[in-house]
């Protein structure tokens, strides 16, 4: 199976397994899906999920947020890790959308990284998902499973991104990037598979042997 075969498969089948993907985090709007994408940062959705709705009962806008101290802020997110600097980017960004963005979450990259504690992959899910802007986030599970079936040479999530961009149609971007990671989950784990065993690996590489090592 060639590139081109390859990738024809893999938007086919996962459309077929994950029709409606539904973003993993809960939330209500731009600003919720915000803090918990950052939240998400080396967490599990679930944990995030856990821990969200306390924090939003307390406060679940830019201007509720800004009058919360730092310190309340990690004592109920500290169950998601990295709790100092992900209280302290939270209280910051909404001091920032209240000052230069009249409290609403922008939508671009450019302003969306300037805020404290937003990376790429941060930007990409809010625009992707809040805003339906065609973006493709690459975490863990999509950065291995790319690898596993020969779509990118797993050397940088950048070459990653760069790599399914050019390979998926543009309007396919913000529905795969959930199926992948939906279906690495559930087929191609990292502890399991080793791109050996689900059934789009064994399709994509029907005679590999050896199993994929991670980069």
């Amino acid at each position: 199976m060639n590139l081109k075969e390859r990738v024809a498969f893999i938007q086919k089948r996962l459309g077929e397994l994950y029709p409606d993907p539904l973003p993993p985090l809960k939330h209500v709007d731009p600003y919720t899906l915000l803090i918990a994408v950052l939240l998400s940062a080396r967490c599990t959705d679930e944990r995030v999920n856990q821990v969200t709705p306390k924090l939003f009962a307390l406060a679940d806008t830019p201007q509720a947020m800004a009058k919360l101290s730092v310190e309340q802020v990690q004592e109920i997110i500290r169950p998601c890790g990295l709790s100092p600097m992900k209280s302290k980017g939270i209280v910051g960004l909404s001091k920032i959308l209240i000052e230069k963005h009249e409290g609403k979450v922008p939508q671009t990259f450019e302003d969306l990284e300037a805020l404290p504690s937003v990376g790429h992959k941060t930007a990409s899910v809010v625009l992707a998902q809040a805003f339906r802007i065609p973006a493709f986030p690459v975490d863990t599970h999509i950065h291995r499973s790319a690898l596993r079936w020969g779509l990118s040479n797993g050397k940088s999530v950048v070459q990653t991104e760069r790599d399914l961009k050019r390979l998926f149609p543009k309007e396919a971007w913000i529905a795969l990037h959930l199926q992948i990671i939906y279906y690495a989950r559930e087929y191609c784990p990292a502890r399991a598979c080793f791109g050996l065993e689900c059934e789009i690996c064994r399709t994509c590489y029907p005679n590999r042997k050896k199993p994929v090592e991670h980069l």
